[in-house]
Formats: structure tokens, sequence, C-alpha cells
């Protein structure tokens, strides 16, 4: 790389990372970057030129304290990337894509639009968002699909990550906030329960919150594998509980059980705060530690010591993640996990807590303001006549014109292409064909659609089968506002100005609104279209109205809600959950037992999870050479005795299949798993695509799909020499075979 020019004399911006919930702070400085350009045709040499770019330095931040992981640090690189799209495409009849004005690439999506409309109904045309996209994108997505295309099929990839956690947390609490008290409460903890999420190698920052806890011996991990995060717990840090993949419900009811048995209960706290404990009673009598240890493996000794540990520290907190929520219960599985902490009287309390750990960037704003099928924002029911009303009132709609409540993601995908279903579909933010579960299902909607346009930055595995590409601003060439896994609102802001040719998705949105006829106004302004959002929230559960970009740019801790008035809610439930009667509800949750696959002719349970170096579906890690290089190709991981029954060789050739798929890709030998468990990472592509074997099973409460407990048998491959698991495929943005 050449040294980037002199530019001491431009001021830094101040905004944060875009990728995980975190939301790491940092400062952005625009620089010019000597780079080669091509002068001439074949053989010609090279010619240098100023290119803006952008060095990017960590920033003070209660989340981060100034520290960012790779992938924060490498994050400016992604937008002078040689593969982003700079101009709209559209496919030709070959097969391939050329580009196109933007007034002829609009026209086309709202001839398209209108036609599937007038023949098919509005609901034939579907929307498909992402949680990277800021508030206003998210907010106006919502009113873009119910107000402009008058259809009722949106959701979002957050139904991926959060929908498991924000069920039980509205169900028990009568409101979802990921973490409803700062990061910063954690430094004082002496007892963190992590369960299911490797934060080490996800957000990296987190870690430092730990040290309080782990200097106190008090920090417990449960994960099939030992993970970066199980590691902390070496040394004297704390605990790490290794249960069957799949048994994080039968754990938490047996150490419930033992809570209760033992009387560690907080019996003041319940009388006061809650309702529904007597039935919990009831419900985790059948799970007495003998048998909880018989299902999940973890010795009743342990048992007993974690949850002692739980009930004894003076500061203790209950965090999960994915890996316990992916899962067809994994609704009552974060029951479960709450009802723990309530009768333990940690929840709504300044020293103790529970908490679930958001994954995207926005994950948390992005469910409150209208991406989910069945809300409207301020995290309103779409099927509440006074929200419709009011949220009518702000658009300059009738409450009557709007629809009713859509279908959650894996039945809207399920629904491409299919009579009665959706026809047309704009995909925002998202690369489902990686992301969503049962991969191969999912690329034949795709290619059934009757049109399908993606608005991205690169050419990702889903924009190979669109129709229209449209290139949209990335995070620091945009303002905007963002949601923390805490619930602080915090500013995006521009850095640098976006390449020619690319535009945000705000004014796609008003574009495509005047060519479709719309009623009501849709800015391009982002911070109009944030005062509008919080117009729209006033009075919900996630109540902006007394936000602005004027006080979010003082600096401000503002956490939601923050009603007009107010100074913010860092921690909820001091004095009232937000239920009617002011008390959580303690819901008994049951078990379904099922037996482990047998361990013979090479089967075994397969997790799926995140590297340190990638993030989500790797369509922008993986453009970037230095995390590339980290991590090129999936790696199997699989226990040493399991590698040597199945013929296993550290680097050699695996194939992973299924009735659903096969996946190829390199076995990674390590002690670090179960031997009835393998994991695989869900960022690559191709061939490589942990999803071409994970099922479409959901939860039935919050439509979450089966992620985390997949059986799959695994064998050996002989392959000649120079052959290999299928890598990252770099796309041109013209004249490019999108079904190849």
């Amino acid at each position: 790389m050449t040294a980037p020019l002199a530019s001491a004399a431009r001021p830094g911006v101040d905004t944060h990372c875009p990728y995980c919930a975190l939301q790491c702070a940092m400062t952005l400085t625009p620089t010019y970057a000597e780079i080669g350009m091509q002068s001439g045709g074949a053989g010609a040499g090279t010619d240098t030129a100023a290119r803006p770019g952008l060095t990017v330095a960590g920033r003070a931040f209660p989340t981060n304290r100034g520290g960012l992981c790779k992938k924060g640090w490498t994050s400016a690189e992604l937008l002078t990337s040689p593969e982003r799209i700079l101009t709209p495409m559209l496919r030709q009849p070959d097969g391939g894509f050329a580009p196109a004005s933007w007034a002829e690439a609009l026209d086309l999506v709202a001839e398209r639009l209108a036609g599937s409309r007038a023949r098919h109904g509005a609901d034939s045309v579907g929307v498909f968002g992402g949680g990277g996209l800021t508030n206003e994108k998210a907010y106006q997505l919502g009113k873009f699909t119910r107000v402009a295309l008058g259809s009722s099929r949106i959701d979002y990839n957050g139904r991926f990550c959060m929908s498991s956690a924000a069920a039980a947390g509205n169900r028990a609490f009568g409101v979802d906030r990921g973490l409803p008290f700062p990061v910063e409460d954690l430094d004082a903890a002496d007892t963190i329960l992590i369960l299911g999420s490797n934060v080490a190698q996800t957000m990296p920052p987190f870690i430092g919150h730990l040290e309080g806890a782990r200097s106190a011996g008090g920090l417990i991990v449960v994960d099939p594998r030992r993970s970066a995060t199980a590691r902390l717990t070496e040394d004297g840090g704390g605990m790490h509980v290794q249960p069957t993949p799949g048994s994080d419900l039968v754990l938490l009811l047996g150490l419930t059980n033992i809570v209760i048995t033992e009387r560690l209960i907080d019996t003041d706290y319940l009388e006061r705060r809650t309702v529904g404990f007597e039935a919990l009673r009831r419900s985790v009598s059948r799970w007495w530690p003998e048998r909880v240890q018989q299902l999940t493996g973890v010795p009743v000794p342990q048992l007993r010591e974690l949850a002692r540990r739980l009930a004894a520290g003076s500061g203790t907190y209950i965090l999960t993640g994915r890996g316990v929520e992916q899962h067809v219960d994994g609704t009552d599985t974060a029951t479960a996990a709450i009802n723990l902490a309530l009768v333990l009287g940690l929840v709504g309390t300044r020293h103790s807590g529970y908490g679930t750990l958001t994954g995207q960037g926005n994950g948390q704003g992005g469910r409150e303001h209208g991406q989910k099928c069945d809300q409207l924002p301020g995290y309103r029911k779409i099927t509440d006549p006074a929200a419709r009303a009011h949220v009518a009132g702000v658009w300059g709609v009738t409450p009557e014109s709007l629809p009713g409540a859509g279908v959650p993601a894996i039945e809207l995908l399920d629904s491409l292409g299919v009579s009665g279903g959706v026809r047309c579909l704009l995909v925002h933010g998202s690369n489902v064909v990686v992301s969503a579960p049962d991969s191969n299902r999912v690329r034949a909607g795709l290619e059934a659609l009757d049109f399908l346009v993606v608005c991205d930055f690169f050419f990702s595995e889903t924009a190979r089968f669109a129709d229209v590409v449209l290139p949209v601003t990335q995070w620091a060439e945009e303002d905007g506002t963002m949601t923390s896994l805490e619930g602080r609102v915090i500013r995006r802001r521009t850095a640098i100005g976006a390449p020619d040719g690319v535009r945000s998705e705000l004014w796609i949105f008003q574009e495509l609104a005047r060519r479709l006829g719309s009623a009501g106004t849709f800015s391009a302004d982002p911070a109009e279209v944030f005062d509008e959002l919080c117009l729209a929230s006033a009075g919900g559960l996630a109540d902006y109205s007394g936000l602005s970009y004027g006080l979010l740019d003082t600096g401000e801790a503002a956490y939601w809600p923050y009603p007009v008035g107010s100074t913010g809610t860092p921690r909820l439930f001091l004095d009232r959950f937000a239920h009617a009667d002011g008390r959580a509800r303690i819901v008994a949750v049951h078990a379904r037992v099922t037996d482990a696959p047998a361990q013979r002719d090479g089967t075994v349970t397969l997790i799926t999870g995140r590297l340190l170096e990638h993030y989500q579906s790797g369509a922008q890690t993986r453009r970037v050479p230095e995390l590339h290089q980290a991590q090129p190709q999936a790696r199997l991981q699989v226990h040493p005795a399991t590698a040597a029954r199945l013929g296993l060789v550290d680097g050699g050739e695996v194939e992973v299949g299924n009735m659903q798929g096969t996946v190829t890709c390199v076995a990674e030998v390590t002690g670090g798993i179960r031997p009835d468990t393998v994991f695989l990472p869900f960022h690559f592509p191709g061939a490589q695509r942990a999803n071409l074997l994970t099922l479409g099973a959901t939860d039935p409460v919050s439509g979450m799909p089966e992620f985390k407990r997949t059986t799959v048998r695994v064998r050996a491959l002989v392959r000649t020499p120079g052959s290999g698991p299928a890598g990252p495929v770099s796309v041109p943005s013209i004249r490019t075979d999108a079904h190849a």
C-alpha cells in the first residue's frame, strides 16, 4: 500500500463503526492516497492519481474506550474498493449486466412494481430489509412499503438475529431493549453469566467490561465450544460450561430448579415485582440435577456451583446471545434465562440485571421503527387501531389505507415466485443467499421471481440474481442515527463524499414514491426523516420524540425511551416494568426432550457462528484484503477423537452434508469443541455456505430459524492436486453472468 499524502489541515469526523451493535466510536480523517490507475489498453503502464480516502482512529467512548477490532480498523478500505458498484446496473438478455442511468433504472423499477400490483395485488411486491440500515432508512423503508407500495410483505434479516430475544423480552417485561442498562454497569459486576455468545471474537472491545467479573473469578461462559470467550475463564477467571448443542433450555430449567430447592430465590422481590412464580415452581420441579446432567452433559457439581455463584454475587448479570436463541425453542430458552434472573431478583436493580447481546449494527433500532412485518414506528403493533391512527396521521394518510400485519422472514422467502406469493422483491442491506437458512430453497425462490431489485455496495451473492442493482452510499458517506445494543441513539456523520453515481436509499425511496404516485411525503434529508421518525414514535414503547440531531450532536447520552421533556432512560425497570400493573411476567416454559443423533457413519451435530475477521454474510469483510487473507475459506472445527474416527486430518478437505445440501470445506482439528459437535462459520459463499445445511424450521413465537442444531454427516475428501473448496468470487460490475 502507498502512504497517504499529508492532510493535517483536514479535520477528523467523529462517527461510529459500521459493523456490530457495540457501535465503537471512531474518528475518520480524509486523506488522499496515491493509487495506480490503468492509463491505456492491454500492456500499458499505470499512472498514479490522488483518490480520496479515510484514515481510522479509535475514539474514547463508554462502549469501546478507544479500542477497535480488526474489522473496525480496516473498515475504511471498503470505501475505495475496486469492486464497488458505481452506477445502476440492468440485467441484459444474455444474462450479464450493463450500466444505466438512474432515470432509466428507476423508471423500470417503478413500471415493474406498478405492473405487479395491478396484476397480482399489492402483496405481490415484497421488501426485505437489514439490521445495518440507519434508523432513518429502516423507518422510511417501512413507510415506503406500506404507503407507496401498499404492501404488508416486509420483514428483515433481524428476524435471524434478535427475534427470539425480543419476543421473550416483550412478554416478560412488556418491552424489548437488548441491554436495559448501560454497558458500563457490567464493570462493577462480580458475576457475569454469558450464554451462547462469543463476544471476544464478535465484539472484542466488549471484553473490557468483563474484567471485573473475571478478576473476581465470576465469569461463566456457556458454550459447546471452548471459544475465545470461554478461554477467558481460564487461570481462575471463572467457569466454562460445555453442554450438548440445543440443550440450553434444559440447563436453564435445571439451574432454576436448584435455585428454588436450595432457597436461593429473592422472595421479597418476587412478591413485589413479579407474577407467575408458582407456575414456574411447578414446571421446573421435574428438572432435578441428575436428569439435567443426563440430557446436557453438564456434571451435577458444576450445576450446583453455578447456581450458587449466581445467587451469591453482589453484582450479577445474565447475558444471552444467538447461540441459545437461534433454535425452534429460542423464545422459550430466552424466557428461561429471564425467569432465572427474576427469581434471583436481578432485573431492574442498579447492581445486577439481564440483557441480550444485539448482533447487527442497528439490530436494535432496525426493529423499532417498522421493518418488522407486524410493527409500526415506536415499537407499535400494526394491529393496534390507536397505533395505526397515530402513525397514519404523521404520514398524512388514512388508517384504513395501511395494510395489516405481514409474515415473518422465512415465510416471506418461502413465498417467492409462487402463486399468490411475492412476485417482485426489493432487498436492502441483506444477502439472503448466504445468510438465510435452507439456502438452496432461497436461491430457487429468487430465480422464480418476476423481478428482483437489490440495493448494495457490491455484487453480493444475492445481487447476482437481480434484474436491477442500485449502488448506494456506505456508512461514512451519509448522515443518520443508529441505536446501539444498550438502547443508546448515536450519530453517524458524513466524513467523505459518495462517488458520482451512488445514491442514498432515502433518495431512492423518494424517487420511486414520486413515480408511483404515492400519498404522503418522502424526504431525502436524513435530519428531516429523523424528525418525522421522532413524531411517529411519540407515545410508543420506543419513544424518540425528545430527540433531534441537535441534541445528539451535543454528545449527550441518549437512551430510549426519550419522550419530550425527559432526559432519557439509561436503566429500564428501576421502578416498574412496562406491563399495565408494573410487574414482570414469569412465564413457565417446557423443554421438548429429543434424542441426540447417534454418533455413527460420520453423523454429528453442526453449530454455526462467526469469526473475528468476518461479519454476517462476509459480503463486506471478504473484500478487505487483510481480513480475507487471515480467514480465506470456511474451516470445519472438529474434535481430535472425532477426526480420528472419521479419518479427517487438520487442513484436509471434508464434505459436510445432509438432506438440505452439501458443503465442501477444510478441517480444523481442535480440542476446543465437543466430540459430538462440529462448528462451521457462516460468512462464506458458494459451496462453503453453512446455510446450505440449515433447516427452514422456525420458532412458533418469534419466527427464528433453527441455525444452531443441525444433524450432518462428515467425510474426508480426496481431491486431485490444485483443486479445493471454492473461495470468494469477485464479480465485475459490467457484463457478468449473475447465474453462473
